[in-house]
This record gives C-alpha cells, sequence and structure tokens, in this order.
C-alpha cells in the first residue's frame, strides 16, 4: 500500500468510516497447467442443477442415456432451493396446466410428502408456495432414480472446443481439477457461462445494459398470519403500506417494488424482500457487493414489518439464503429470439417444445418511482387470459455458432422483456424438459442439436407428458 492510501485509511477509520482496502496490483501474469484426466465420459453432460437441470438431466436419463450433472451449490434446485426462494409461478392457470412432465411431477411429489403450504386465500396450480426442504429432498430423489450421474459443490471452470462443438469441459471440485467429455452440453447454469464460454454470442440487460435486481431471500419466525390477514396486511396487501415507510426514511433506498412476505408455516414465513440493484450475476465481485447490501438492508425492512404492518410485531430473523437470487444475466442468443411481440401475439411456432403463460413479471432495473412505473404499466399491457399461452421454439434452445450445445432455464434466446416471463421455476421444467429430450434423441441419431427431427421431438415430448397442444 502505497504512503498516500496508508494515510487515507487511516483518516477514514479515525472518522468511524469503512473503507474498501486499497492493494497495489502489478501487472503480471501467471500461467496455471496441468495435465486433466477424464473422469466421465458421457453422452451428456448437464451443467447446473436448477429446475431446468434437473428436468433435462431427468428426462435424458430415462430415455437411457449416461448423464453426467455438475451442481455447484449443496444441493439441487438453485434459487428455489439453496437461494431460499419459497413459490412455483404458474405451473398452469385455472383451464391448463402448462408444466406438465417433470413439473407435474416434481409438484405431486412435493403433495405426496406434505410439501406445499396454503396458498392465501386459495391453492390452485397457478401459484403454489412449497417447502424448500421438502423440495431438496423431492430432487434427491428424481436425479438418484434416473441413474444419471451427479455431484455437488462442482465447478465448471473452463471449456475446450473444436470448430464448432464443445470438445470437453473442465470442472473443480474438493478432489481437484478434471475433464468431462460428452457427445451433447446442456447449459443450465442460468448464466449462460458454459455456451458464452464456448464462443455463443449473447446479451445482457435492456438497451441500456440494465439488468433485473437480484434479492436475497429471508426467513422469519413469530409471524401471526390470522391477525396480518384480518388487519390487510397479508401477501397482497403488503405493497399499499409501503409509501408511509419511504416518507419516513425507513429505507436507505427507496424501493417502491414489494414482492411481499408469505406463510411458510403455522408462524414462519418466506421473505422477497429488497432488491440487489446493479448486481451483475456473472462477476463474483459485483455479486458480493449485492450480498453485502443485501444483508445490511434486513433490518430496514424488519423495521418496516414491525411498525407499520399489523401481525409483524413480533417477527425475528431466522435465516437469510445461503445464494443470491440473481433474475438475469446473460440470454444466449440462438437460432430464434424470442421477443415481447411474441408474448403479445400468443405466438405460435411449428418447431414449439412448450407452451406457458406467466405474465411479463419484470423488477425495475433501477429503484426510481419512474422506473417501477414504467416496469408495472409493461407488466400488465397485455396480461394472459386463463386458457391463452405463448409457444417457446426449439430454435430458442440451439446457441449460434455451436452443434452440440443447448440451453435451457433463464439464459435460453430472448429479449430484455420476454425473459421476465420465461425465467421462472416452471418455464425452466418445460425449456430443460425438452433440452434433454433433444440431446437423447441427437445421441440416438448421431447428429447434431439441428439435425434432429422437431416433429420427432415434438411427438417424444408428447408421448413424455408434455403440453403440447
Amino acid at each position: 500500500m502505497k504512503r498516500r492510501d496508508f494515510m487515507r485509511s487511516a483518516v477514514a477509520a479515525a472518522a468511524g468510516v469503512t473503507m474498501t482496502p486499497v492493494y497495489a496490483t502489478a501487472k503480471q501474469e501467471s500461467y496455471f497447467g496441468k495435465n486433466i484426466p477424464v473422469r466421465y465420459d458421457v453422452d451428456v453432460f448437464v451443467a447446473g442443477g436448477g429446475p431446468a437441470g434437473i428436468a433435462a438431466a431427468v428426462t435424458a436419463a430415462r430415455q437411457g442415456k449416461k448423464v453426467f450433472v455438475a451442481e455447484e451449490q449443496s444441493c439441487f434446485g438453485g434459487v428455489g432451493t439453496a437461494g431460499g426462494l419459497f413459490m412455483f409461478c404458474f405451473l398452469g392457470d385455472d383451464k391448463i396446466y402448462m408444466a406438465e412432465g417433470i413439473g407435474r411431477e416434481v409438484h405431486n411429489r412435493l403433495r405426496e410428502k406434505n410439501g406445499l403450504v396454503p396458498h392465501p386465500g386459495k391453492d390452485t396450480d397457478r401459484e403454489v408456495i412449497y417447502k424448500t426442504e421438502v423440495l431438496k429432498i423431492v430432487y434427491d430423489e428424481m436425479v438418484s432414480e434416473s441413474n444419471a450421474l451427479f455431484s455437488f459443490c462442482t465447478h465448471l471452470i473452463g471449456v475446450e472446443t473444436k470448430k464448432n462443438n464443445i470438445d470437453r469441459v473442465i470442472c473443480w471440485g474438493k478432489s481437484g481439477v478434471y475433464a468431462v467429455k460428452a457427445k451433447i452440453y446442456i447449459d443450465c447454469t442460468g448464466d449462460g457461462d458454459m455456451a458464452a464460454w464456448a464462443g455463443a454470442p449473447f446479451e445482457k440487460g435492456d438497451d441500456k445494459g440494465n439488468m433485473q435486481p437480484g434479492t436475497l431471500v429471508s426467513m422469519w419466525g413469530n409471524i401471526d398470519w390470522d391477525k396480518a390477514e384480518k388487519n390487510d396486511c397479508g401477501l397482497w396487501q403488503q405493497q399499499k403500506h409501503l409509501e408511509k415507510a419511504i416518507a419516513d426514511k425507513v429505507f436507505s433506498t427507496e424501493d417502491r417494488h414489494l414482492p411481499g412476505m408469505c406463510p411458510a408455516g403455522k408462524t414462519t414465513g418466506y421473505g422477497n424482500i429488497g432488491h440487489a440493484f446493479g448486481v451483475d450475476g456473472t462477476d463474483e465481485r459485483s455479486i458480493t457487493q449485492g450480498l453485502l447490501n443485501s444483508r445490511k438492508i434486513i433490518p430496514e425492512y424488519e423495521k418496516f414489518y414491525k411498525e407499520y404492518l399489523k401481525g409483524y410485531e413480533n417477527m425475528e430473523l431466522v435465516s437469510s439464503a445461503a445464494k443470491l437470487g440473481i433474475r438475469e444475466t446473460r440470454r444466449i442468443m440462438g437460432d430464434y429470439k424470442l421477443t415481447f411481440d411474441d408474448y403479445n401475439t400468443r405466438a405460435s411456432f411449428p418447431d414449439e417444445i412448450g407452451r406457458y403463460s406467466y405474465w411479463l413479471d419484470l423488477h425495475p432495473t433501477i429503484a426510481t418511482k419512474e422506473s417501477i412505473a414504467e416496469h408495472m404499466d409493461r407488466a400488465y399491457h397485455s396480461p394472459m387470459k386463463p386458457g391463452e399461452t405463448y409457444g417457446i421454439p426449439y430454435r430458442s434452445l440451439t446457441p449460434k455458432g455451436l452443434d452440440n450445445v443447448l440451453v435451457a432455464g433463464r439464459c435460453i434466446s430472448c429479449d430484455h422483456i420476454f425473459l421476465s416471463a420465461i425465467r421462472t421455476m416452471p418455464g425452466s421444467f418445460i425449456t430443460g424438459q425438452a433440452a434433454g429430450m433433444a440431446a437423447s434423441l441427437a445421441v440416438d441419431n448421431k447428429t447434431t442439436t439441428r439435425g434432429i427431427s422437431t416433429d420427432d421431438l415434438r411427438k417424444k415430448l408428447k408421448n413424455f407428458g408434455a403440453y403440447l397442444p
């Protein structure tokens, strides 16, 4: 540290100000090279074990394919487990159940294990609150029963390509660095890491590069839900009390978008509260700052709920999630890019692999009244009526420039606005299931991801249970 930086830090410390340490960084490079053993040689490699990865792996394995899944967290499920998220969004509507196949199976298994929490005021297939610990077990069982190979705490750290194909990927775990070879590779990382590192083009954010904010989900105890409902402070009423708290300067950031807190049990609640604005989920330095800021504002929301809403006066923080919930990063550009117009027109495609109906759940990229008003207006610009759906083409899963790679989940090919509808867990079940089936067909036919018949793919998906009218 240079003398002036040392003096700057000393003065700041005396004033009671916390500052980020300043370190001199020489412009140096280090070379790290070693012979890396191929630990797995499989038909299908799946990067990421979130809802898309689960669906892809189980689908391909049930077709008799050798599958390996690398999951960086200590459990399957991504934000839906490690990230503390507690709710499926629109597995179906009042007329149609769209997450047929893997999504339906997950839902049914949760019900059988008493893993569903009654929705405030209703319990339908439109939205389902679940117990995260039960969902972890459901995922464990489904992947294990499929005979897919997998390991937790396993990080994808590199990709080796030959022409338009991934030749192998490099993973790291506590046992060291190793390679995985496969015929087809499926990117279910959410961030499109594998496809991007292999050279696929991608987009991030809106036309200014701004992405939807993240959220650190929290768990709370000692809540009187009956009192909250009786005093107009239930899940759908919490937003209306926010403006008074903002006027009273309760929050360090005037965030007027409050997804809210909902029951997790008789006296416990899941808090989808607070936004990490400006966080980039593809940069660990940005994620670190997002986590710091998110934990810092938790007491602000505790004050809001305790002092401005009935039923939460004695609430206590139980925990915050181990993983920051990220809504948007890379969108891998494929042979077709889904757009806002496709949503508006309820588009259909000859190669569609599923249909969905979730609205434009577009969280504001910046915390201003104008931004929030714009986003809310767009979200309700063209709401889906029961029975209305939009199609998802197979071409949105095939990255440009890559012949043996598929993407599924929130990194599929779409624009910033359409992403807000398809990024959900049920949407990921639909695209992951299709990617797993397409990979299986490509292996069977010894061809590329574009070499398969989409008519055959659709037939296989229908037989598997997918909703394809």
